[in-house]
């Protein structure tokens, strides 16, 4: 007799065989909108644009950071319409559209296994 196993499917990574990070690429240009254009190349805009890479730099680390720091614990999501909802954090797919977590309690019900949009997300909050 046969088994029905539910499967959680993640959004693909980017292309295996290259970096992923093409900042020409449409996904970069609507994900990662930079200040500074890349096409000047003067002294002067060199040196903002490695501000600006060291500032992008300093937030990615620190949102990475955040991320593992959730990883396993209870979260509390609130998005739109006063929802709130607690669930169980674990992981976020490559481009932070979507957060995996277990045990998700909404007010109709707890879900086993769900995946959170990052644009129906207002703000989330944890204990350490």
């Amino acid at each position: 007799m046969s088994t029905l196993v539910t499967v959680l499917r993640l959004p693909r990574g980017p292309d295996p065989n290259g970096r992923g990070f093409d900042p020409n690429s449409p996904r970069f240009v609507a994900l990662c909108p930079t200040t500074i254009s890349a096409s000047t190349e003067t002294g002067t805009d060199s040196v903002e644009i490695g501000e600006e890479q060291r500032a992008r730099s300093a937030l990615r680390e620190s949102f990475l950071r955040t991320l593992i720091a959730m990883t396993n614990k209870q979260v509390q999501f609130h998005m739109y319409e006063r929802v709130k909802v607690e669930a169980k954090f674990g992981a976020s797919d490559i481009d932070v559209l979507n957060f995996q977590v277990s045990e998700l309690q909404t007010p109709i019900g707890v879900q086993k296994e769900a995946l959170l949009r990052c644009q129906d997300v207002i703000s989330y909050s944890f204990d350490l």
